[in-house]
């Protein structure tokens, strides 16, 4: 005859299970401690990384951003508890100057505040026919010129008209042919490294001043621009080995196919 079963006894795996949810609370409870405790806790430091341009070039400074910091915030982070660090705000703080497309903030786990900062990437230098001073970056969107630095981009002076937010929907305002030309040029690695000026003519006509040699390459409009380059590029890989740099003050490209030199 089998013996009764008592219920009141605990199998083997009974304990293990009741072994495993104690260690799971035991866990959870330690877990929850070390985050209360981190957020009683001081930010140690604010450490900043800028991104450099894909030329190496720092428009700003760590010391810009931590200004920046102070002047939203009112106060230095070093010493005050975590749980004040808003990362959201503090983001948003940061994006908002004309210089940051981006940044990103986070608490590491030395409780040191940290912050990686990406530049917006300045194209060209346009010095308006009002004297108005600024860059457009890669987006066409204006941007101050850095209280550091000088960007190494073309330079474009003259008749150019007042910069308007909503410039590249107009197809045919002038600083968006601009803009679409030094994209151009920028995009050719020969061009790119060989144009350093834009002048804008008062009929609108571009002209662009090379880095070596004393002429002018008159580019006239923005219509046919990839077949004005194209012969442009001809003439310089062709020509120009033979005649030298000096022997042309003015190149021509305005006329469709064509290259006229004086």
């Amino acid at each position: 005859m089998a013996e009764p079963v008592n219920k009141n006894v605990i199998t083997r795996q009974q304990l293990k299970a009741l072994g495993w949810m104690a260690s799971l609370l035991l866990g959870a409870v330690v877990i929850l401690a070390a985050v209360n405790h981190r957020k009683g806790s001081a930010v140690k430091g604010v450490e900043v990384d800028i991104k450099p341009l894909p030329n190496g070039d720092l428009l700003m400074q760590p010391v810009d951003v931590r200004e920046l910091i102070h002047k939203a915030f009112g106060y230095e982070f070093e010493s005050r508890s975590v749980r004040t660090v808003e990362i959201d705000r503090l983001e948003r703080v940061l994006e908002k100057d004309p210089l940051v497309e981006d940044a990103e903030v986070y608490l590491d786990s030395r409780d040191f505040v940290r912050v990686s900062v990406t530049q917006r990437e300045p194209v060209i230098r346009i010095i308006d026919k009002d004297g108005w001073n600024y860059y457009l970056d890669k987006n066409g969107k204006r941007m101050p010129l850095s209280k550091h630095f000088t960007a190494r981009v073309v330079v474009a002076t003259g008749s150019i008209p007042e910069y308007v937010s909503d410039y590249l929907l107009r197809e045919r305002h002038l600083l968006r042919h601009l803009f679409l030309l030094s994209q151009d040029l920028r995009n050719d690695a020969f061009l790119n490294a060989m144009i350093g000026q834009i002048f804008v003519s008062s009929n609108g006509d571009f002209i662009l001043a090379p880095m070596i040699g004393d002429q002018k390459i008159v580019f006239g409009k923005y219509e046919d621009a990839p077949d004005k380059i194209k012969n442009l590029k001809i003439f310089y890989r062709e020509a120009m080995p033979y005649e030298g740099w000096r022997k042309y003050r003015s190149i021509d490209v305005r006329f469709r196919g064509q290259v006229i030199c004086k």
